[in-house]
């Protein structure tokens, strides 16, 4: 059964989180989102504001669904939004602007719930009241440390000079992180998940309805006729590099650059060929941040048996990358992985009594 990411958002009180999770809300792709609201936030969604509506379940009318919780019920609340009948794609958790992250990431981590899998932590920061906000909250530091993706918000209202200011720290704090510049919270929603894949969500021809209109005219603005409109820019934030080999992989090859993963990249997914270390199964990959999980799952009967991968991040070298994975290709029969290569492949298996095994 397929596992549904988990995304913690978190950053201090006016950072913009909650206007991120609105825009990722309204920029679904096709998915239903399930909303966990921890303990002081709120979503505004039109005219409907959920707030502080502890042990409260409320359908947001786009086939997404709220839950405003504490801390202490995270792990309820998930076991509802994974049950099937939920039919969820993804759960964020907005964390209270007073929130440790670093413990909602734990308690993900130390889940049992074999439905869900850590999606990633995204710290969302302030690029006018950066320097404000860490006198104000120090802490702030450490959780930059630990964060999987940076978004940068209200770069709008900064000169280049006080931004490159704060990218320079923040790549000082964050060690490599990948950090996205954005405007009023908008992010491409592909950063933190795929679009639904499901058969009755495939986009169909029709015409514009009024929340299409809405959404473009209020939240991208005019496009004056030029074709250059806010929506085109989305993308320009970060890269996506796409992989494709017949080649199989080398384990331990692999595993060496999977863990000297290079700053700025953020996810990695797609599926890996083994060869004979592994002849009868394909290997589902799912990294984001520093954390990395391969699924087995066996070949199709008659399917062509390519290693395909798509990393995304910002600031990568999409040439240096394919190299390096063109180097972790096997080189032939003397170059046959033996049983031993793949124990580092099988560390990050999860076994069916021990989904939680800690991020490498």
């Amino acid at each position: 059964m397929p596992q549904i990411p988990v995304v913690v958002l978190a950053g201090f009180l006016g950072s913009g989180k909650t206007t991120l999770l609105n825009h990722l809300l309204r920029r679904n792709g096709g998915n239903r989102i399930g909303v966990i609201v921890n303990d002081f936030g709120s979503i505004e969604i039109d005219a409907m504001t959920v707030a502080g509506q502890v042990g409260s379940t409320v359908s947001l009318g786009n086939g997404c669904l709220c839950c405003a919780v504490d801390a202490s019920e995270l792990d309820d609340y998930l076991v509802r939004l994974t049950r099937p009948a939920a039919r969820i794609d993804v759960i964020v958790i907005e964390a209270s602007g007073l929130a440790e992250p670093q413990e909602l990431v734990r308690m993900i981590l130390a889940s049992d719930n074999p439905r869900i899998v850590y999606g990633g932590l995204v710290e969302v920061v302030d690029a006018a009241e950066f320097e404000a906000t860490r006198e104000r909250h120090p802490e702030i530091d450490r959780h930059l440390a630990i964060a999987d993706l940076v978004v940068l918000n209200k770069t709008d209202r900064v000169g280049q000079a006080a931004l490159d200011g704060v990218l320079g720290t923040l790549g000082e704090l964050s060690g490599g992180t990948p950090v996205i510049p954005a405007e009023y919270g908008r992010v491409d929603p592909e950063l933190l998940f795929d679009p639904a894949a499901r058969p009755e969500r495939e986009e169909k021809v029709r015409q514009l309805s009024f929340e299409d209109l809405y959404t473009d005219e209020h939240e991208y603005g005019h496009d004056h006729g030029h074709g250059h409109g806010r929506a085109g820019h989305l993308h320009a934030a970060y890269e996506s590099v796409s992989v494709a080999s017949e080649v199989p992989m080398h384990p331990r090859r692999l595993m060496g650059f999977l863990d000297s993963r290079p700053e700025g990249l953020y996810r990695i997914k797609g599926f890996v060929d083994f060869g004979a270390a592994d002849p009868g199964n394909r290997y589902a990959v799912h990294a984001v941040g520093r954390f990395l999980r391969f699924y087995p799952q066996p070949w199709a009967r008659g399917g062509e048996r390519l290693t395909q991968l798509v990393l995304i991040g910002s600031g990568i070298d999409a040439d240096a990358l394919r190299k390096e994975l063109e180097s972790c290709g096997q080189t032939g029969p003397q170059d046959a992985p033996d049983e031993r290569s793949m124990w580092g492949v099988l560390r990050y298996v999860p076994a069916a009594a021990d989904e939680t095994a800690e991020a490498d």
